[in-house]
C-alpha cells in the first residue's frame, strides 16, 4: 500500500515563506546566474542568500546582514582565524540556527554548493533545490569531500536544476527530477551596447568579460595577440585561482580589471567582436556560458572555443564562430571581424529570434512553478526491501550482496557525510591519500574475503611494518630477535637463542586472565613495561591488569627476524584507496545511498521490509540498560615539509609521557611520491566516536542484555563491530557480513534465491 503525506498548502502565507539560498559565490563579486534568478524571485518571496564566511577580524563568530534590493538580504558569516573544519561547521550551524530563530518558516532550501550542506542539513523546508550551475568538483582546489556531500544533497533534494544541457545529461540518472535551465539573458540590458557602432576604420578591438581563472586558455590568448598585433584584446574581470604573473603580457592585450554588471554594456560597446577563449579541460566540460547570449544581445559576433553547450545551442548561428586553437581560432576571429564591420545585419536578426526565448524572467517563473508544484504535490514514501544503517564494511558488504546477489532494493544511510566508515580515505591539500580515522591496513588469511573484495579493487602489494620508540631507539614491533639484540645487545643468532632468552625472562602466571598476565607470562616484566604497559594505559585508559587477556593476545612475539607486523597470506592495500573500493561496491542500480543522516531522521520517511543495523546496539535500544563503554580516538593530521618523516608507515610510542600512541606516514601505504609528506598523530580519548569496545567482563555482561533484546527483533539484522560489541579486523567484519548474508539467503529461499536465479 502506498503511503501519502501532503505537503504544505500553498495559501498566500505559505507562498511567502522564506527562500534560504546557500551560495559559494560572493553576491557582490560577479553578477551571474544566482543574482539574475534570486533578484527576480524576491518579487514573490523573501530571499536570504547565505554567503561563504569571511575569516579574520573577529574574536568570535558573528553574522553580518545587509539588504540588497527589495525582498533580498545577504547574510555573511564572519569567523575567527584558526578554526578546523569541524569547528568551522559547528560555528556556522550555530549562527544559522540563531538567525532562523527569528525568521518565518523556510519554504525552500536552495543550494549552489553542496559544501554548505555540512552545517545546514538540519534546516527544515517544504522543498530543497539543488541549482547545479557548474561541475564544481572539476574546478581547481575543489574540496575532497565535495563529491560525497553532493551525493547527500542529491538524495535530499526535491528538485535539481542544471545550468546547461551537458550538466543535465551528467546528473539526470542521479536524481528522479532533474530539469535543465541553461543560461538566459536580459536582452534589454545588453542591447544598450548597440547604440554604439564601432568605427570601421579604427584599430579592431576584441574583448572578453568574466572571471579569468583556470578555465582560460592563456596560450590561445597569447597566440591570438601575436598573430594579430594590430588588434587590441581587452580582458575585463577579476583574476582568481591562477597567478597573475602567468597571464600573457603583450602590448596589445589590455587587462581592465573588474566591472559591475551595469557597466558591462558600455564595455562591450567598445568592441568589434566578443571572445570566449576557454580552455578545453575538466573545468569547462559542463559549462554553459551566460556570455554567449549576452554578447549577441549586445550586437557583437562571438568567437568561442568548442565548448559542448556552445556548440549545442549556437553551432549553426551565423553570429557565433567556433574554432579550436591556433590558426583556426585566428581565422574565426578574422571572419567575425568581417561580419561585425560588414553591412549585412541578417545575423543579428537570427540571433534576436533565438534570444527572444531566453529571458531570465521566464526562467525564474518556470523554476518557481516547478517549486510550487513540488510543494503542493503529495509525497509517496519510497519503499525499500532493506534499510542498511551504516556505510562501513559491514553495511556496504550487506548492501552489495542484497542488491547484486539477492536482487533487493536497498537504501544505505550513514550519519557521516561519506561512505567507507572508519576506513574512509581522502586526498589532503598536499594531494596525499590519508586515512581520516587512522591507518587501516588490509590483511587476511581468508581467500573468500580477499577474492570478494578483489571484485571492487585492484591491489597494491604492501607488507606492514611498525617500529616502537623505546629507550631512544626505534625497534621492530612485534618483538622479534632484532628487537632483543638492539635493546639488550644480546647477540642472539638463532630462533632457539631468542626463545631461550624470552623463556629466561618469562614469569609464570597461575591463571592467565588479564592482558598483563598474557605478556608477563610470555616475555617477563621488563619487556612488558617497555612495550605494553604504557601503550595499553594510554590506549584504553586502564591498566592492562584491568583488561581482558584478548587485548594483548592480538600482538604476537617472535623469535625470528621477521619484522612484518602481520603474517597473513594476503597483505595489500586497495590500489585507489578504500573509499574508491567502497564506491565500486555500492555502485549498483539497486542501491541508494544517503549520507549525513541519522537513522532517527530517516526511519519514518521511508518504508522498508527489513533493517540491517551496524550502529551501536545500545543506541538502537535507546540505551535502556545504560551505555556500553567505548574507547575513542582523536586525530591530528599534519603535512610536513620533508619527503619522508619516518622509515616505516607507523611508529608506536609506548612511553606514557608521550601523549599520542602512534604516528602514521601515509606515503608508505600509498606509494605516492611528493616533496612533502602527510602524517597523523593519534591520541586516545574517553569521549568521541565509538571505536573500541572496552573488553571487561562487566561490559560483556551488559552487552548480553542488549543481545537478548536484539534476538527478539526478527526483522532486524545486527552486524558489525558496534552492533555486536566486538573488536574485529576489517577482514573479520567482511567475513561476518558475508556469513550473515548467507544465513539470510538460506532463510529466505523464495525471495533471495529466486532473485539470484
Amino acid at each position: 500500500m502506498n503511503v501519502l503525506a501532503p505537503r504544505a498548502s500553498l495559501d498566500p502565507a505559505a507562498r511567502a515563506g522564506l527562500f534560504l539560498c546557500f551560495s559559494h559565490l560572493r553576491w557582490d563579486f560577479v553578477f551571474q546566474r544566482p543574482q539574475h534568478l534570486l533578484t527576480r524571485m524576491a518579487r514573490h518571496h523573501p530571499i536570504v542568500v547565505w554567503e561563504e564566511p569571511e575569516t579574520g577580524g573577529v574574536a568570535s563568530p558573528d553574522l553580518a546582514i545587509r539588504a540588497s534590493g527589495p525582498g533580498l538580504r545577504i547574510a555573511t558569516p564572519r569567523l575567527p582565524h584558526g578554526l578546523d573544519d569541524g569547528a568551522r561547521d559547528a560555528a556556522l550551524a550555530q549562527l544559522l540556527a540563531a538567525f532562523l530563530a527569528d525568521e518565518p518558516p523556510v519554504a525552500v532550501r536552495w543550494y549552489y554548493t553542496p559544501m554548505m550542506l555540512a552545517f545546514s542539513r538540519g534546516v527544515a523546508a517544504d522543498c530543497t533545490v539543488y541549482d547545479c550551475m557548474d561541475e564544481l568538483s572539476a574546478f581547481r582546489f575543489a574540496p575532497p569531500e565535495l563529491l560525497a556531500l553532493e551525493e547527500e544533497l542529491l538524495a535530499a533534494a526535491d528538485l535539481v536544476f542544471t545550468g546547461g544541457y551537458s550538466l543535465y545529461e551528467a546528473k539526470r540518472t542521479r536524481h528522479p527530477d532533474v530539469r535543465p535551465f541553461p543560461s538566459s539573458v536580459d536582452v534589454a540590458h545588453f542591447a544598450r551596447a548597440r547604440d554604439t557602432v564601432p568605427d570601421r576604420t579604427a584599430r579592431p578591438r576584441f574583448g572578453f568579460y568574466g572571471v579569468i581563472d583556470e578555465r582560460m586558455d592563456l596560450d590561445l590568448l597569447a597566440g591570438l595577440a601575436d598573430a594579430r598585433p594590430e588588434w587590441t584584446i581587452e580582458m575585463v574581470g577579476p583574476v582568481v585561482k591562477i597567478d597573475p604573473a602567468d597571464l600573457p603580457v603583450r602590448d596589445n592585450i589590455l587587462y581592465s580589471g573588474s566591472r559591475g554588471y551595469d557597466e558591462l554594456p558600455a564595455a562591450v560597446a567598445g568592441w568589434d567582436v566578443a571572445l570566449m577563449p576557454f580552455a578545453i579541460n575538466a573545468a569547462t566540460r559542463f559549462i554553459s556560458p551566460t556570455k554567449t547570449p549576452e554578447y549577441l544581445a549586445a550586437g557583437r559576433p562571438v568567437v568561442s572555443t568548442p565548448i559542448v553547450d556552445v556548440i549545442r545551442h549556437y553551432g549553426t548561428v551565423a553570429g557565433v564562430r567556433i574554432a579550436k586553437g591556433g590558426a583556426d581560432f585566428v581565422a574565426a576571429c578574422d571572419a567575425a571581424l568581417a561580419l561585425a564591420r560588414g553591412d549585412d545585419r541578417a545575423w543579428r536578426d537570427e540571433a534576436d529570434a533565438l534570444l527572444a526565448a531566453m529571458s531570465w524572467d521566464d526562467t525564474a517563473d518556470a523554476m518557481l512553478a516547478a517549486i510550487d508544484a513540488k510543494r503542493a504535490a503529495p509525497v509517496e514514501l519510497p519503499h525499500y526491501d532493506y534499510l542498511v544503517v551504516g556505510a562501513g564494511f559491514a553495511g556496504s558488504v550487506m548492501a552489495e550482496r542484497l542488491a547484486a546477489d539477492g536482487g533487493k532494493r536497498v537504501l544505505v544511510i550513514d550519519r557521516r557525510p561519506h561512505i567507507a566508515g572508519n576506513a574512509f580515505d581522502v586526498a589532503d591539500e598536499a594531494g596525499i591519500l590519508i586515512h581520516r580515522y587512522g591507518p587501516h591496513i588490509f590483511h587476511t588469511n581468508s581467500a573468500e574475503v580477499f577474492d570478494y573484495l578483489s571484485r571492487f579493487t585492484d591491489w597494491r602489494p604492501y607488507e606492514h611494518r611498525v617500529l616502537a620508540e623505546v629507550r631512544g631507539q626505534q625497534v621492530p614491533i612485534p618483538i622479534n630477535r632484532t628487537t632483543l639484540n638492539a635493546l639488550f645487545d644480546a647477540g642472539l643468532e638463532s630462533d632457539a637463542d631468542a626463545a631461550a632468552f624470552l623463556a629466561a625472562r618469562a614469569e609464570p602466571v597461575a591463571a592467565v586472565r588479564t592482558s598483563e598476565d598474557v605478556v608477563v607470562s610470555a616475555v617477563g616484566q621488563e619487556l612488558y613495561e617497555l612495550f605494553f604497559r604504557g601503550y595499553t594505559r594510554k590506549q584504553w585508559g586502564l591498566d592492562p591488569s584491568e583488561l581482558d587477556k584478548a587485548v594483548t593476545a592480538r600482538v604476537p612475539t617472535r623469535t625470528n627476524v621477521d619484522d612484518r607486523y602481520f603474517a597473513d597470506t594476503y597483505q595489500a592495500m586497495p590500489a585507489e584507496g578504500f573509499t574508491a573500493m567502497f564506491a565500486a561496491m555500492l555502485d549498483n542500480p539497486g542501491i541508494t545511498v544517503r549520507l549525513g543522516v541519522d537513522f532517527a531522521e530517516v526511519k519514518d520517511s521511508v518504508r522498508y521490509d527489513r533493517l540491517v543495523y551496524t550502529g551501536p546496539i545500545d543506541e538502537y535500544f535507546d540505551h535502556c540498560h545504560g551505555r556500553l563503554p567505548y574507547r575513542s580516538l582523536r586525530f591530528e593530521h599534519r603535512t610536513l615539509p620533508v619527503a619522508q618523516h619516518q622509515p616505516v608507515a607507523v611508529v608506536n610510542y609506548p612511553d606514557e609521557a608521550v601523549p599520542f600512541t602512534r604516528v602514521t606516514e601515509y606515503k608508505h601505504l600509498t606509494g605516492q611520491v611528493a616533496a612533502v609528506t602527510s602524517v597523523t598523530y593519534e591520541y586516545p580519548a574517553a569521549e568521541g566516536d565509538p571505536y573500541y569496545p572496552i573488553p571487561r567482563p562487566e561490559n560483556q555482561a551488559l552487552f548480553k542484555r542488549y543481545e537478548a533484546l536484539a534476538l527478539a527483533e526478527p526483522d532486524v539484522v545486527f552486524v558489525g563491530r558496534l552492533a555486536t560489541y566486538r573488536y574485529y579486523n576489517m577482514d573479520q567484519v567482511v567475513g561476518q557480513a558475508l556469513a550473515t548474508y548467507r544465513r539470510l539467503k538460506a532463510r529466505e529461499p523464495d525471495t533471495l534465491l529466486a532473485a539470484a536465479e
